[in-house]
Protein backbone atom coordinates (compact mmCIF):
# COMPACT_ATOMS: atom_id res chain seq x y z
CA UNK A 1 0.00 0.00 0.00
CA UNK A 2 1.13 3.53 -0.76
CA UNK A 3 1.75 5.83 2.14
CA UNK A 4 2.14 9.56 2.35
CA UNK A 5 5.91 9.17 2.67
CA UNK A 6 6.06 7.45 -0.73
CA UNK A 7 5.25 10.67 -2.49
CA UNK A 8 8.21 12.67 -3.67
CA UNK A 9 8.52 16.38 -3.22
CA UNK A 10 11.53 16.89 -5.52
CA UNK A 11 11.84 16.53 -9.30
CA UNK A 12 9.10 17.26 -11.80
CA UNK A 13 6.45 15.13 -10.11
CA UNK A 14 5.47 13.20 -13.25
CA UNK A 15 2.82 10.47 -13.15
CA UNK A 16 2.60 7.08 -14.86
CA UNK A 17 1.88 8.36 -18.39
CA UNK A 18 5.43 9.65 -19.11
CA UNK A 19 6.87 6.27 -18.07
CA UNK A 20 4.56 4.45 -20.50
CA UNK A 21 5.03 6.98 -23.32
CA UNK A 22 8.82 7.03 -23.07
CA UNK A 23 8.89 3.22 -23.02
CA UNK A 24 6.38 2.44 -25.78
CA UNK A 25 7.74 5.09 -28.16
CA UNK A 26 11.22 3.57 -27.77
CA UNK A 27 9.97 -0.01 -28.15
CA UNK A 28 8.03 0.84 -31.34
CA UNK A 29 10.94 2.78 -32.74
CA UNK A 30 13.61 2.86 -35.41
CA UNK A 31 14.27 -0.87 -35.77
CA UNK A 32 10.58 -1.56 -36.27
CA UNK A 33 10.52 0.67 -39.37
CA UNK A 34 14.03 0.05 -40.71
CA UNK A 35 14.91 -3.57 -39.94
CA UNK A 36 11.80 -5.60 -39.05
CA UNK A 37 11.09 -6.36 -42.71
CA UNK A 38 14.70 -7.54 -43.00
CA UNK A 39 14.11 -9.85 -40.01
CA UNK A 40 11.02 -11.40 -41.63
CA UNK A 41 12.88 -11.85 -44.92
CA UNK A 42 15.87 -13.62 -43.34
CA UNK A 43 14.07 -15.72 -40.70
CA UNK A 44 10.45 -15.93 -41.89
CA UNK A 45 7.41 -15.28 -39.73
CA UNK A 46 8.18 -18.29 -37.51
CA UNK A 47 11.77 -17.18 -37.02
CA UNK A 48 10.66 -13.62 -36.30
CA UNK A 49 8.27 -14.94 -33.66
CA UNK A 50 11.27 -16.76 -32.20
CA UNK A 51 13.21 -13.47 -32.10
CA UNK A 52 10.29 -11.70 -30.41
CA UNK A 53 9.93 -14.57 -27.91
CA UNK A 54 13.66 -14.75 -27.16
CA UNK A 55 13.91 -10.99 -26.82
CA UNK A 56 11.00 -10.86 -24.41
CA UNK A 57 12.38 -13.84 -22.48
CA UNK A 58 15.09 -11.33 -21.57
CA UNK A 59 13.04 -8.14 -21.21
CA UNK A 60 9.95 -9.44 -19.38
CA UNK A 61 11.92 -10.91 -16.41
CA UNK A 62 13.87 -7.64 -16.37
CA UNK A 63 10.65 -5.65 -16.26
CA UNK A 64 9.31 -7.89 -13.49
CA UNK A 65 12.54 -7.49 -11.51
CA UNK A 66 12.36 -3.71 -11.83
CA UNK A 67 8.69 -3.74 -10.84
CA UNK A 68 9.43 -5.92 -7.81
CA UNK A 69 12.29 -3.74 -6.59
CA UNK A 70 10.37 -0.52 -7.30
CA UNK A 71 7.46 -1.66 -5.14
CA UNK A 72 9.69 -2.81 -2.28
CA UNK A 73 12.07 0.11 -1.96
CA UNK A 74 12.16 3.77 -2.82
CA UNK A 75 13.65 4.24 -6.31
CA UNK A 76 15.44 7.54 -6.62
CA UNK A 77 17.34 9.27 -9.44
CA UNK A 78 19.40 7.05 -11.73
CA UNK A 79 16.71 4.57 -12.73
CA UNK A 80 18.18 1.14 -13.45
CA UNK A 81 21.57 2.13 -12.05
CA UNK A 82 19.98 3.00 -8.71
CA UNK A 83 18.24 -0.39 -8.66
CA UNK A 84 21.43 -2.31 -9.50
CA UNK A 85 23.75 -0.44 -7.14
CA UNK A 86 21.35 -0.58 -4.18
CA UNK A 87 20.73 -4.29 -4.75
CA UNK A 88 24.30 -5.51 -5.45
CA UNK A 89 26.42 -2.76 -3.93
CA UNK A 90 28.25 0.09 -5.56
CA UNK A 91 31.23 -1.91 -6.83
CA UNK A 92 29.12 -4.24 -8.96
CA UNK A 93 26.54 -1.51 -9.52
CA UNK A 94 29.16 0.89 -10.79
CA UNK A 95 30.63 -1.61 -13.26
CA UNK A 96 27.22 -2.45 -14.67
CA UNK A 97 26.09 1.18 -14.44
CA UNK A 98 28.87 2.29 -16.77
CA UNK A 99 27.74 -0.24 -19.40
CA UNK A 100 24.17 0.93 -18.86
CA UNK A 101 25.12 4.56 -19.35
CA UNK A 102 27.05 3.76 -22.54
CA UNK A 103 24.06 1.87 -23.95
CA UNK A 104 21.80 4.84 -23.22
CA UNK A 105 24.23 7.42 -24.60
CA UNK A 106 24.96 5.42 -27.76
CA UNK A 107 21.20 5.03 -28.19
CA UNK A 108 20.92 8.79 -28.69
CA UNK A 109 23.20 8.51 -31.70
CA UNK A 110 21.48 5.35 -32.95
CA UNK A 111 18.03 6.92 -32.98
CA UNK A 112 19.24 10.08 -34.71
CA UNK A 113 21.07 8.01 -37.34
CA UNK A 114 17.73 6.28 -37.92
CA UNK A 115 15.96 9.66 -37.89
CA UNK A 116 18.18 10.73 -40.78
CA UNK A 117 17.07 7.65 -42.72
CA UNK A 118 13.52 9.05 -42.70
CA UNK A 119 14.79 11.75 -45.06
CA UNK A 120 16.11 9.29 -47.64
CA UNK A 121 12.94 9.53 -49.80
CA UNK A 122 13.73 13.25 -50.09
CA UNK A 123 17.37 12.66 -51.06
CA UNK A 124 16.95 13.70 -54.73
CA UNK A 125 15.47 17.01 -53.63
CA UNK A 126 18.17 17.54 -51.00
CA UNK A 127 20.90 16.72 -53.52
CA UNK A 128 19.46 19.24 -55.99
CA UNK A 129 19.59 21.91 -53.27
CA UNK A 130 23.12 21.33 -52.01
CA UNK A 131 24.77 19.90 -55.13
CA UNK A 132 26.36 16.86 -53.44
CA UNK A 133 25.22 13.31 -52.66
CA UNK A 134 22.93 12.79 -49.69
CA UNK A 135 24.61 11.56 -46.51
CA UNK A 136 22.46 10.75 -43.43
CA UNK A 137 25.05 12.51 -41.26
CA UNK A 138 23.91 15.77 -42.84
CA UNK A 139 20.78 15.30 -40.76
CA UNK A 140 21.92 13.30 -37.72
CA UNK A 141 24.83 15.49 -36.60
CA UNK A 142 22.92 18.82 -36.61
CA UNK A 143 20.00 17.01 -34.96
CA UNK A 144 22.23 16.09 -31.99
CA UNK A 145 23.18 19.75 -31.59
CA UNK A 146 19.54 20.84 -31.76
CA UNK A 147 18.45 18.21 -29.25
CA UNK A 148 21.26 19.23 -26.90
CA UNK A 149 20.17 22.86 -27.12
CA UNK A 150 16.56 21.99 -26.32
CA UNK A 151 17.54 19.85 -23.33
CA UNK A 152 19.86 22.54 -21.95
CA UNK A 153 17.31 25.32 -22.31
CA UNK A 154 14.02 23.56 -21.61
CA UNK A 155 14.91 20.39 -19.69
CA UNK A 156 12.74 17.33 -19.06
CA UNK A 157 9.42 19.19 -19.17
CA UNK A 158 9.75 19.83 -22.91
CA UNK A 159 10.82 16.24 -23.53
CA UNK A 160 7.76 14.78 -21.81
CA UNK A 161 5.41 17.20 -23.59
CA UNK A 162 6.92 16.21 -26.95
CA UNK A 163 6.34 12.53 -26.16
CA UNK A 164 2.56 13.04 -26.29
CA UNK A 165 2.77 14.47 -29.82
CA UNK A 166 5.15 11.90 -31.28
CA UNK A 167 3.29 8.94 -29.77
CA UNK A 168 0.09 10.14 -31.43
CA UNK A 169 1.89 10.40 -34.80
CA UNK A 170 3.41 6.96 -34.23
CA UNK A 171 -0.02 5.46 -33.50
CA UNK A 172 -1.51 6.92 -36.69
CA UNK A 173 1.36 5.66 -38.84
CA UNK A 174 1.13 2.11 -37.45
CA UNK A 175 -2.65 2.09 -37.91
CA UNK A 176 -2.21 3.16 -41.54
CA UNK A 177 0.28 0.33 -42.03
CA UNK A 178 -1.86 -2.38 -40.41
CA UNK A 179 -4.90 -1.30 -42.45
CA UNK A 180 -2.95 -1.18 -45.71
CA UNK A 181 -3.22 -3.54 -48.66
CA UNK A 182 -0.83 -6.27 -49.73
CA UNK A 183 1.68 -5.44 -52.46
CA UNK A 184 1.01 -7.20 -55.79
CA UNK A 185 3.11 -10.34 -55.97
CA UNK A 186 3.26 -10.65 -52.20
CA UNK A 187 2.67 -13.69 -50.04
CA UNK A 188 -0.91 -12.76 -49.17
CA UNK A 189 -2.19 -16.22 -50.07
CA UNK A 190 0.92 -18.02 -48.84
CA UNK A 191 2.50 -16.21 -45.88
CA UNK A 192 6.29 -16.23 -45.52
CA UNK A 193 6.37 -18.70 -42.64
CA UNK A 194 10.02 -19.63 -43.26
CA UNK A 195 12.75 -17.70 -45.04
CA UNK A 196 12.76 -18.20 -48.80
CA UNK A 197 16.17 -16.57 -49.33
CA UNK A 198 18.98 -18.66 -50.77
CA UNK A 199 21.60 -16.69 -48.84
CA UNK A 200 20.40 -15.47 -45.46
CA UNK A 201 21.94 -14.05 -42.31
CA UNK A 202 22.21 -16.38 -39.30
CA UNK A 203 19.41 -16.22 -36.74
CA UNK A 204 21.64 -14.74 -34.02
CA UNK A 205 22.95 -11.99 -36.30
CA UNK A 206 19.38 -10.97 -37.09
CA UNK A 207 18.55 -11.18 -33.38
CA UNK A 208 21.51 -8.93 -32.48
CA UNK A 209 20.31 -6.26 -34.90
CA UNK A 210 16.65 -6.45 -33.83
CA UNK A 211 17.03 -6.99 -30.07
CA UNK A 212 17.48 -3.27 -29.14
CA UNK A 213 13.91 -2.74 -30.32
CA UNK A 214 12.59 -4.65 -27.30
CA UNK A 215 14.74 -2.88 -24.72
CA UNK A 216 12.85 0.41 -24.77
CA UNK A 217 10.69 -0.48 -21.78
CA UNK A 218 13.38 0.81 -19.44
CA UNK A 219 13.39 4.27 -21.04
CA UNK A 220 10.77 5.39 -18.56
CA UNK A 221 12.67 3.99 -15.58
CA UNK A 222 15.32 6.65 -16.07
CA UNK A 223 12.73 9.26 -15.08
CA UNK A 224 12.55 7.75 -11.59
CA UNK A 225 13.98 10.84 -9.93
CA UNK A 226 11.24 12.98 -11.49
CA UNK A 227 8.23 10.79 -10.64
CA UNK A 228 5.74 11.69 -7.94
CA UNK A 229 5.09 8.02 -7.04
CA UNK A 230 7.79 5.80 -8.57
CA UNK A 231 6.53 2.72 -6.69
CA UNK A 232 3.28 3.00 -8.61
CA UNK A 233 4.34 4.56 -11.92
CA UNK A 234 7.38 2.40 -12.74
CA UNK A 235 5.71 -1.05 -12.51
CA UNK A 236 2.51 0.06 -14.28
CA UNK A 237 4.30 2.02 -16.99
CA UNK A 238 6.97 -0.49 -17.96
CA UNK A 239 4.79 -3.61 -17.76
CA UNK A 240 2.05 -2.00 -19.87
CA UNK A 241 4.61 -0.86 -22.46
CA UNK A 242 6.27 -4.30 -22.57
CA UNK A 243 2.98 -6.16 -23.16
CA UNK A 244 1.63 -3.67 -25.71
CA UNK A 245 4.95 -3.65 -27.56
CA UNK A 246 5.14 -7.45 -27.73
CA UNK A 247 1.62 -7.73 -29.16
CA UNK A 248 2.34 -4.99 -31.72
CA UNK A 249 5.50 -6.73 -32.92
CA UNK A 250 3.60 -9.98 -33.49
CA UNK A 251 0.90 -8.14 -35.48
CA UNK A 252 3.45 -6.23 -37.54
CA UNK A 253 5.48 -9.39 -38.29
CA UNK A 254 2.34 -11.11 -39.59
CA UNK A 255 1.37 -8.08 -41.67
CA UNK A 256 4.83 -7.97 -43.26
CA UNK A 257 4.88 -11.74 -43.88
CA UNK A 258 1.55 -11.58 -45.72
CA UNK A 259 1.84 -8.23 -47.52
CA UNK A 260 5.21 -8.03 -49.29
CA UNK A 261 7.50 -10.32 -51.33
CA UNK A 262 10.73 -11.50 -49.77
CA UNK A 263 12.96 -9.41 -52.06
CA UNK A 264 11.28 -6.18 -50.98
CA UNK A 265 11.44 -7.12 -47.31
CA UNK A 266 15.15 -7.89 -47.59
CA UNK A 267 15.96 -4.52 -49.19
CA UNK A 268 17.24 -2.47 -46.23
CA UNK A 269 17.42 0.66 -48.40
CA UNK A 270 13.65 0.63 -48.85
CA UNK A 271 10.89 1.52 -46.40
CA UNK A 272 8.68 -1.39 -47.41
CA UNK A 273 6.06 -0.36 -44.84
CA UNK A 274 5.39 2.73 -47.00
CA UNK A 275 4.40 0.49 -49.90
CA UNK A 276 1.85 -1.30 -47.71
CA UNK A 277 0.36 1.60 -45.74
CA UNK A 278 -2.88 3.31 -46.73
CA UNK A 279 -0.89 6.53 -47.22
CA UNK A 280 2.80 5.88 -47.87
CA UNK A 281 4.26 9.21 -46.62
CA UNK A 282 2.91 8.59 -43.11
CA UNK A 283 5.58 5.88 -42.59
CA UNK A 284 8.64 8.17 -42.92
CA UNK A 285 6.76 10.66 -40.74
CA UNK A 286 6.10 7.92 -38.18
CA UNK A 287 9.74 6.80 -38.38
CA UNK A 288 10.91 10.36 -37.75
CA UNK A 289 8.49 10.73 -34.84
CA UNK A 290 9.54 7.41 -33.32
CA UNK A 291 13.23 8.26 -33.64
CA UNK A 292 12.77 11.74 -32.16
CA UNK A 293 10.79 10.38 -29.21
CA UNK A 294 13.35 7.60 -28.63
CA UNK A 295 16.24 10.06 -28.85
CA UNK A 296 14.45 12.38 -26.41
CA UNK A 297 13.87 9.45 -24.05
CA UNK A 298 17.53 8.42 -24.25
CA UNK A 299 18.90 11.93 -23.76
CA UNK A 300 16.58 12.35 -20.79
CA UNK A 301 17.73 9.19 -19.00
CA UNK A 302 21.42 8.85 -19.98
CA UNK A 303 22.56 12.08 -18.27
CA UNK A 304 20.58 11.15 -15.15
CA UNK A 305 22.37 7.80 -15.04
CA UNK A 306 25.74 9.51 -15.44
CA UNK A 307 24.83 12.06 -12.76
CA UNK A 308 23.86 9.25 -10.37
CA UNK A 309 27.16 7.45 -11.09
CA UNK A 310 29.05 10.63 -10.29
CA UNK A 311 27.11 11.23 -7.09
CA UNK A 312 28.11 7.75 -5.97
CA UNK A 313 31.72 8.70 -6.81
CA UNK A 314 32.04 6.02 -9.49
CA UNK A 315 33.66 8.47 -11.91
CA UNK A 316 37.49 8.46 -11.82
CA UNK A 317 38.61 11.97 -10.76
CA UNK A 318 37.41 14.36 -8.08
CA UNK A 319 37.09 17.21 -10.53
CA UNK A 320 35.16 15.04 -13.00
CA UNK A 321 32.92 13.78 -10.22
CA UNK A 322 31.99 17.30 -9.14
CA UNK A 323 31.39 18.36 -12.75
CA UNK A 324 29.13 15.41 -13.62
CA UNK A 325 27.28 15.28 -10.30
CA UNK A 326 26.30 18.94 -10.45
CA UNK A 327 22.65 19.78 -10.96
CA UNK A 328 21.27 23.09 -12.21
CA UNK A 329 18.27 24.83 -10.72
CA UNK A 330 15.79 23.70 -8.09
CA UNK A 331 15.16 20.45 -9.97
CA UNK A 332 18.86 19.57 -10.27
CA UNK A 333 18.83 19.19 -14.07
CA UNK A 334 21.99 17.25 -15.14
CA UNK A 335 23.16 19.78 -17.71
CA UNK A 336 26.87 18.93 -17.48
CA UNK A 337 26.12 15.24 -17.89
CA UNK A 338 23.87 16.12 -20.84
CA UNK A 339 26.74 17.89 -22.60
CA UNK A 340 29.05 14.88 -22.10
CA UNK A 341 26.31 12.55 -23.42
CA UNK A 342 25.77 14.69 -26.51
CA UNK A 343 29.52 14.72 -27.27
CA UNK A 344 29.67 10.91 -27.04
CA UNK A 345 26.56 10.60 -29.22
CA UNK A 346 28.11 12.94 -31.80
CA UNK A 347 31.19 10.77 -32.23
CA UNK A 348 29.11 7.59 -32.53
CA UNK A 349 26.81 9.26 -35.07
CA UNK A 350 29.82 9.95 -37.29
CA UNK A 351 29.88 6.17 -37.90
CA UNK A 352 26.47 6.56 -39.49
CA UNK A 353 25.65 2.84 -39.76
CA UNK A 354 22.41 1.57 -38.18
CA UNK A 355 23.37 -2.13 -38.12
CA UNK A 356 26.82 -1.59 -36.61
CA UNK A 357 25.55 0.67 -33.82
CA UNK A 358 22.62 -1.67 -33.13
CA UNK A 359 25.00 -4.57 -32.45
CA UNK A 360 27.03 -2.42 -30.04
CA UNK A 361 23.89 -1.45 -28.13
CA UNK A 362 22.77 -5.09 -27.95
CA UNK A 363 25.96 -6.06 -26.08
CA UNK A 364 25.59 -3.29 -23.50
CA UNK A 365 21.89 -3.97 -22.95
CA UNK A 366 22.49 -7.71 -22.54
CA UNK A 367 25.01 -6.99 -19.76
CA UNK A 368 22.57 -4.69 -17.97
CA UNK A 369 19.47 -6.83 -18.44
CA UNK A 370 21.21 -10.06 -17.50
CA UNK A 371 22.31 -8.41 -14.24
CA UNK A 372 18.85 -7.12 -13.46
Amino acid sequence: AQTGSDRRTGGHGFGTAPVFLASISTILGAILFLRFGYAVAHTGFIGTLGIVALGHAVTIPTALAIAEIATNRRVEGGGEYFIISRSFGQSIGGAIGIALYLSQAISVAFYLIAFAEAFRPLSPLIESWIGVGFDPRMISLPAIGLLLGLMLTRGASLGVAALWVVVCVLAVSLAAFLLGNAIPGSAAESPILFSQMSVKDPFMVVFAIVFPAFTGMTAGVGLSGDLAEPRKSIPLGIMAATVVGMLMYVLIAWKLATSAPTAMLADTERLVMSDIALWGPIIPIGLAAACVSSAIGSILVAPRTLQALARDRITPTEQGTRFLAAGVGELGEPKNATIVTAILAFFVAVLGDVDFVARIISMFFMVTYGSL
